[in-house]
């Protein structure tokens, strides 16, 4: 967090202000107001100020960043376009860690979807989805699916919202195979749509083991809403190409990292 600072002038605030935002990601009106010891009223004006020069996006208590490290969400197809052989080989590290009779949840990421195409001679296990994608890569043949409801997102092609713990609420799954727009070490794991962060914070409470499908590509970024800390993830399976401090870092954190 900032340090606190003697009484400056405005300009000299909002660069503390925009400093922080860049670096953090997400920035609350509380934490700007104890360290630099002005009003909120003051605060919610330089966060005006720097929205209005494209510094920063506010939200509700605070602001969010939008700058290069900032993500915003590409339609579904254009998504599986991208690092297509990182994710191949991801996919297929994450299919060597499900186990027979296995129960396993797959969210709607475009890695996940590489993972679900692996299952179709698995019809020992069972698999719970809010993917419409990945049920229907399993329609004709493979796992039992369970395929929860909620409100359709059209971009992610997932269910997501409150009406999801209907069904998740009632499930527990062994592993959870889950996708991220993006992670950073001080934010953990964040996306575009705090409905979509539900399910997956949901489904982390639910799986006795939750891991990580994301290529390297998304190390470093940060997104609107916040999923979870790393608290709640057990391993993490990216590609070769992730920076070594990540790594380094997150096994010290407990985590088992993969990289493929």
């Amino acid at each position: 967090m900032i340090r606190d600072h003697n009484p400056v002038l405005a300009p000299q605030r909002r660069e503390i202000i925009r400093s922080f935002v860049q670096k953090e990601g997400v920035v609350r009106v509380e934490d700007l107001r104890k360290s630099l010891k002005v009003s909120v009223a003051t605060i919610r004006r330089d966060l005006e100020t720097l929205e209005g020069m494209g510094k920063l996006r506010r939200v509700h208590g605070g602001a969010v960043a939008v700058e290069k490290n900032r993500l915003e969400e590409a339609v579904f197809d254009d998504k599986t376009n991208r690092a297509e052989s990182e994710k191949s080989r991801i996919a297929k590290m994450a299919y060597r860690l499900i186990d027979r009779n296995d129960s396993i949840y797959l969210d709607g990421g475009s890695t996940t979807l590489r993972l679900a195409r692996l299952l179709r001679e698995r019809t020992d296990l069972t698999l719970v989805t809010n993917s419409l994608r990945a049920a229907a890569e399993l329609a004709e043949s493979g796992p039992r699916i369970l395929l929860i409801g909620g409100e359709l997102r059209r971009i992610s092609q997932t269910m997501v919202g409150p009406l999801t713990s209907a069904v998740l609420g009632q499930v527990r799954v062994d592993k959870a195979f889950m996708g991220t727009m993006g992670f950073c070490l001080e934010n953990g794991l964040t996306t575009t749509d705090p409905n979509e962060s539900y399910v997956k914070a949901l489904v982390a409470e639910q799986a006795g083991r939750v891991i990580l499908l994301a290529d390297s590509g998304k190390a470093g970024k940060v997104s609107f809403a916040r999923v979870s800390g790393w608290d709640k993830v057990d391993a993490l399976i990216s590609d070769d190409n992730l920076p070594g401090r990540f790594a380094k870092t997150l096994r010290k954190r407990g985590l088992k990292v993969r990289l493929a």
